[in-house]
């Protein structure tokens, strides 16, 4: 992602007088860790829908925001975790329908043989969870992760998100292959691809004693450069972890929740059912609300012999927060409009890609897009440096995004499925000028 540290940025320069005291004051408190993004760091102080306001009150357009996934604020969602809190927040280890109710609702999503629910408070926690159920019910330790993935911040699954840094630890029991490549490799050969190198890597953590546990994705490859296509392709390598022993856990925080339009689930494009979904961001609309999903016999023997409870997973704020989001998804027609509206975006970020050459390649489903920058259409060298110049030229004409995969050269684009025909011309018009901007440069 384009992110910078405030101290490293000659840009940084252009900043306000109180807008440099508050990075000092945030380096300082917060350390050096945490980063902001683009060039000239933002101060926003306020949302609504698809639209964020700074501190001086200048308005952008959210593309890039899947946290408030059916919009800022959003009144249904505000209305109901404030009623909730106002009369009874508290642990899963008394009897309250709400979380009964949601998890049934939220259950009622997937497939049949995922039967139970088991409720967290981020990603990083609902992966924690799956990876602990996983080992336990396959007695083995192995895990199969792509090769920039993410999938949360814990200790236990850092060394499954190797997207956090070459400092972040991984141990011999977890192994890298690739990911899908849409722009190099033949869509063809994609599924193919993937379980011959799902295959080598369980060979060779077999060769170093370890048996495969899981098979883990993000199912729209997200941090690996967005590949949901073409739509099917996950099954060969499902297929085979299981024949293996092992177990596949669908990692749905970023394409779950109808983003993708065709589907309510990434999975659901496969034509797969998982053992374990992860879910997460999406899930409170930005209250801090997340969960696996799991076939009931993976988890009997766990439950038996372990105790879960998660004080603030699940709780009937979260709860109330999960249900108003699926409220709103359906009520508010979100699924089918990801669908109208993302396909609205794609063709016009095709059409745009006809006249820059240094366009390599436009994919998405739904409202998740990705437009992929290169230096030239014979190496397809990834071009970091005009994706980064085109993330910034947004933000200073009002237009958020971020860039992501292996050459930090693709732009990822992820409005709140709220975004409407209009909005997302806006932002066709505003990438076209960025590109345009690049070429002059």
């Amino acid at each position: 992602m384009t992110m910078i540290n405030a101290y490293d940025s000659a840009r940084a320069s252009a900043l306000d007088a109180t807008d440099k005291a508050l990075i000092d004051r945030r380096t300082k408190a917060l350390g050096p860790a945490y980063r902001l993004f683009y060039d000239q760091p933002l101060h926003i102080q306020r949302s609504e829908g698809v639209w964020l306001w700074d501190k001086d009150g200048r308005r952008y357009l959210d593309a890039y925001n899947n946290v408030a996934s059916v919009g800022h604020c959003h009144p249904h969602v505000v209305e109901a975790i404030s009623n909730q809190l106002s009369t009874l927040n508290t642990h899963t280890r008394y009897l309250h329908e709400g979380v009964v109710n949601y998890a049934e609702r939220l259950l009622a999503t997937m497939p049949d043989p995922l039967g139970h629910v088991m409720f967290t408070c981020t990603g990083s926690e609902a992966n924690d969870i799956a990876l602990r159920i996983a080992r336990s019910y396959t007695r083995r330790q192995g895990v199969i992760v792509t090769r920039l993935a993410y999938h949360g911040l814990t200790e236990a699954v850092a060394e499954l998100s190797p997207s956090l840094g070459e400092f972040t630890p991984r141990s011999s029991r977890i192994r890298l292959i690739d990911a899908p490549d849409t722009l190099r490799i033949p869509a063809a050969e994609q599924g193919p691809k993937l379980a011959t190198d799902l295959a080598h890597a369980i060979a060779q953590m077999r060769a170093d004693g370890i048996e495969p546990a899981a098979f883990i994705v993000d199912t729209i490859f997200s941090s690996d450069g967005l590949h949901p296509d073409p739509a099917g392709f996950l099954q060969p390598a499902v297929d085979l972890i299981r024949a293996e022993g092992g177990l596949f856990i669908a990692d749905e925080v970023q394409p779950g929740f109808a983003r993708t339009g065709d589907t309510f689930w990434g999975f659901q494009r496969h034509g797969v059912v998982p053992d374990m979904v992860t879910m997460g961001k999406p899930m409170g609309n930005g209250f801090p609300l997340s969960g696996a999903a799991m076939r009931p016999e993976l988890v009997q023997e766990f439950g038996e012999k372990a105790r879960y409870f998660n004080t603030f997973g699940g709780n009937p704020v979260a709860a109330a927060a999960g249900m108003a989001v699926l409220d709103v998804i359906a009520e508010e027609g979100l699924q089918a409009n990801a669908a109208k509206v993302g396909a609205f975006l794609k063709a016009g970020l095709q059409h745009i890609a006809t006249r820059y050459p240094k366009i390599g390649h436009v994919r998405g489903a739904g409202l998740f897009l990705a437009v992929e920058c290169i230096t030239s259409h014979e190496t397809h060298r990834p071009d970091a440096t005009l994706a980064h110049f085109v993330v910034n030229h947004l933000r200073e004409n009002g237009v958020l995004i971020s860039a992501t995969g292996p050459g930090a050269n693709i732009l990822k684009i992820r409005p709140p499925l709220a975004l409407q025909q209009t909005e997302a011309q806006l932002f066709l018009d505003a990438i076209e000028a960025a590109f345009a901007a690049a070429t002059q440069r």
